[in-house]
């Protein structure tokens, strides 16, 4: 029976984890955003801010008025329950709601911070999903979260991307969202 010397037991024992670790990086190389979405569609936004005389249009209001801090708003907190559409018609039939709130928390620049939930109540889909995170307005997209659902979306994750489609004096903004859920269950 032949015996193994100490550096060929070393050579061995080495040239096992190099293979090892080949196939690890090989196994995980694949990038994330290489993953595709299991859902994905676009929707816009329709936010009407209550300005004192369309009460009768009005979706979302001012609960708290902004601060001195700076001139973009800084305190503000508005609490909504707007149409969701899937075009950018603000007539069209809304095919969801999203009710919740954003504040703007920045004092130098325009930014809010959005919670809500898309509530879906049609013959295409039932449920909720849940969106939150921060709306950096001076970007051309931003990237807020996923962090859950209801129904036809139990459990979901995944990003919205937000992108202004349009902006009208200080009582109307559209946003388009493009949701990409990548937890479908």
């Amino acid at each position: 029976m032949a015996r193994i010397n100490f550096y060929e037991y070393i050579v061995f024992i080495l040239f096992s984890l190099l293979i090892l670790h080949t196939f690890s990086i090989i196994a995980h190389s694949k990038k994330l955003d290489e993953k595709q979405p299991c859902k994905r569609f676009v929707l816009y936004y329709h936010d009407i801010l209550f300005n004192g005389s369309n009460a009768a249009n009005a979706t979302s209001a001012t609960v708290a008025n902004h601060t001195k801090l700076g001139n973009f708003n800084h305190g503000m907190l508005v609490v909504f329950d707007d149409p969701i559409t899937k075009d950018n018609h603000l007539l069209s039939p809304p095919v969801a709601r999203a009710q919740g709130f954003y504040f703007y928390d920045m004092k130098t620049a325009y930014n809010a911070w959005f919670s809500y939930t898309l509530i879906f109540n049609s013959t295409e889909h039932k449920g909720t999903i849940n969106i939150m995170g921060a709306d950096m307005m001076g970007e051309e997209t931003r990237d807020l979260s996923v962090v859950g659902g209801t129904g036809d979306f139990f459990m979901t994750r995944g990003i919205a991307t937000f992108r202004t489609d349009i902006a009208q004096d200080d009582y109307y903004f559209r946003l388009e969202m493009d949701i990409k859920l990548y937890e479908c269950y």
